[in-house]
């Protein structure tokens, strides 16, 4: 598997800087039916004392109505620390976002190779697993690439 990394990165690093800009343009908008949804956040975090930042190509949001709505409104017992919205991330404090940054980051690239189809996919993976006895949530294949990607190797 490692031969191969090795060899996509290295098309990669040959290819010409026009493609590179034109793939990420593309990138950017076919995850943005996504990241629109995570923009919707930004106004309503400005109006109840949220915060907002960018860093690298993500804009994070976190507190005020951000952190009522990941703990009240996300069905995961307990409500959920973070969440990924295309190019947004909501968090519910900025430790919280530095401390789920590597994993909230996978899932930025999922959206990019999913796109629009991304929320319902995850939702669907989620379902799946529920239907099979299993944690909709913990066990859905999203999750658990996010969780493989981003564990200490040993």
């Amino acid at each position: 598997m490692q031969p191969r990394m090795q060899t996509l990165s290295l098309l990669r690093a040959s290819e010409p800087l026009w493609f590179h800009e034109v793939r990420t343009v593309l990138k950017y908008l076919w995850a943005f039916p996504t990241t629109a949804v995570g923009l919707l956040f930004v106004p309503l975090a400005i109006m109840t004392r949220g915060q907002w930042q960018v860093v690298g190509n993500v804009i994070e949001i976190n507190g005020g109505a951000v952190q009522w709505f990941l703990r009240a409104c996300v069905p995961i017992a307990g409500g959920a620390s973070a969440m990924t919205l295309g190019h947004v991330v909501l968090g519910t404090d900025r430790h919280t976002l530095d401390r789920t940054r590597e994993h909230e980051r996978v899932h930025v690239r999922q959206v990019e190779r999913w796109g629009p189809l991304f929320i319902p996919a995850y939702f669907l993976a989620g379902a799946w697993q529920w239907f099979r006895g299993r944690n909709p949530y913990r066990d859905n294949p999203f999750e658990r690439a996010a969780r493989e990607e981003t564990q200490p190797r040993t």
